[in-house]
């Protein structure tokens, strides 16, 4: 592989250096809502041998089995307690879920993923034999926000037990598990795949407690209130719970990538440029955002997120193209691109080749193929309209090919603004993401907490709220109407947050602080 072929196919062809990366997108997000990134969870963390490209055939194997055994009279599987008539309507009425309005014609079997087996069946980002594995997305925060391998490992491994259907589970979701293995012809077994060691990557000790802005840690700690919160509820409203943190997690950790990606290049790039030096404390500083504002309650937010995609596209081709051309000048980089450190070690290397990297004519290589790529860059296509199109599905409220569904989805982060199909999609927190919410933020605590506690809850995942609106605003109705909240003229804002489960004890695992 060398500079001009990376030139002629740049999203293609990225550098080894760059892949093995643990800041890197691998696979770049695509098309998920929350219900495929639950059930695409169920299968990296506990169905190592499925593959995201056979649900969508296994699941008009299971449905064109039903037609054939309702046609001719059959009975049901062994094993199973439903007739052929019953378990057609439970999967195609009781636990089916909304087709989108492109999808009504289209004929597959979708449902709510509330025990790992439906997602043997159900749940893919596509509905071909090439979709994306957006359960790996969820085990790469996992990573990103422990302070060790073996925390990860840990966390991992308390997520595959919440996961799985237990006694402490209610009586339908443990005849759900049952019923579905049952008629499932090629029963996969539900076992623990551990983080491959490839993917076990997490930040340097100095940079995961010096960042005070990552929202993969803010996520781990909240999938151990999620986990903890399990027993004071059904399995159905446990997963709604789970999806809302899972959308908003995933939708800020890849703008958050997308955010770094931008400001490594910057600095990449000052270098190149004027042969600035720069130390690990600057880059640290540097490449690690503080205090970032990616969504703003009520405001439109897609905007503001093809900002930073477009920002980390051309990111992604600089950083590719200046490795490919430290290569060609005989003076591969071999270090890390996901540390400080190895961001300064970068940036020393540049420096001291500066003069072959200009001779070359590296800028104008980089220059060249943005030109030639201005409609990818622009997020008109390829990898920026897919990860658009990621963000727009996951934080948005499922738009329904039926009307009398729309109130199905309740956990969204994003909804529209008007009954138009051309309303902007605004910052609004559906009542499910609330109670969610809520919970993480007080997780640990006793008795209400101020409303500033909710506020830097979700400053920490980059969505800022003005505490001053929130007693005027959607939220603070949602915060009356579900009862997690106290008037107190003494409060800021007036108001006082209540826990919204009586689960309100010490976190264990505090090594993932």
């Amino acid at each position: 592989m060398s500079l001009m072929e990376f030139k002629q196919a740049p999203w293609r062809f990225s550098h080894g250096t760059y892949q093995k990366s643990a800041l890197a997108m691998s696979p770049a997000p695509e098309y998920a809502s929350s219900e495929v990134l639950l059930s695409s969870l169920y299968r990296t963390i506990g169905f190592a041998a499925v593959s995201e490209g056979s649900v969508p055939q296994a699941g008009s194997d299971l449905d064109k089995r039903i037609q054939k055994l309702r046609k001719k009279n059959q009975t049901q599987p062994s094993g199973a307690v439903l007739s052929v008539d019953s378990w057609y309507t439970v999967l195609h009425g009781i636990l089916e879920s909304p087709k989108l309005p492109n999808q009504s014609s289209k004929r597959f079997v979708q449902v709510t993923p509330l025990v790992p087996g439906t997602s043997l069946f159900s749940g893919s980002a596509r509905l071909s034999s090439n979709s994306w594995p957006a359960g790996s997305l969820i085990r790469r925060m996992v990573c990103l926000g422990s302070k060790d391998a073996e925390s990860a490992q840990q966390l991992w491994k308390l997520l595959f037990e919440a996961l799985s259907v237990n006694d402490r589970d209610d009586f339908f979701a443990r005849w759900l598990e049952q019923e579905t293995s049952s008629w499932n012809q090629d029963v996969d077994i539900w076992a623990l795949a551990p983080i491959p060691d490839g993917e076990s990557t997490t930040l340097t000790p100095p940079d995961f407690q010096d960042i005070h802005f990552l929202p993969a840690r803010r996520f781990v700690k909240d999938l151990q209130a999620i986990m903890q919160a399990k027993d004071a509820m059904t399995r159905r409203q446990w997963t709604s719970l789970l999806e809302a943190v899972l959308r908003l997690g995933a939708v800020s950790h890849v703008t958050w990538l997308c955010d770094v990606h931008a400001r490594v290049w910057s600095s990449l790039s000052a270098v190149l440029g004027t042969g600035i030096n720069l130390n690990e404390q600057e880059i640290r500083k540097a490449i690690f955002p503080e205090t970032p504002q990616y969504m703003a309650y009520g405001g439109k937010a897609l905007q503001g997120i093809k900002d930073k995609v477009s920002s980390y596209l051309n990111a992604r081709l600089g950083i590719n193209a200046l490795l490919w051309s430290l290569t060609q000048i005989g003076a591969p980089y071999e270090g890390d691109i996901a540390s400080s450190k190895g961001i300064a070690m970068l940036c020393l290397h540049i420096k001291k080749n500066r003069d072959a990297l200009l001779s070359i004519g590296t800028l104008e290589t980089i220059t060249d193929i943005r030109e030639q790529e201005t409609r990818a860059l622009l997020c008109k296509k390829g990898i920026g309209s897919n990860l658009l199109e990621f963000a727009r599905h996951a934080l948005g409220q499922r738009q329904t090919a039926v009307p009398l569904l729309r109130g199905y989805d309740q956990g969204y982060i994003l909804k529209k603004k008007g009954n138009s199909s051309s309303s902007p999609w605004i910052v609004s927190l559906g009542p499910v993401a609330v109670l969610a919410l809520v919970h993480c933020a007080l997780a640990g605590m006793v008795g209400p907490r101020s409303i500033q506690k909710l506020v830097l809850h979700l400053e920490a995942y980059g969505l800022t709220v003005d505490k001053h609106e929130i007693a005027r605003n959607d939220l603070g109705h949602q915060l009356r109407m579900l009862g997690l909240v106290l008037d107190s003229p003494d409060a800021e804002s007036g108001m006082l947050l209540l826990p919204p489960f009586h689960t309100s004890q010490i976190l264990q695992g505090s090594e993932h602080e």
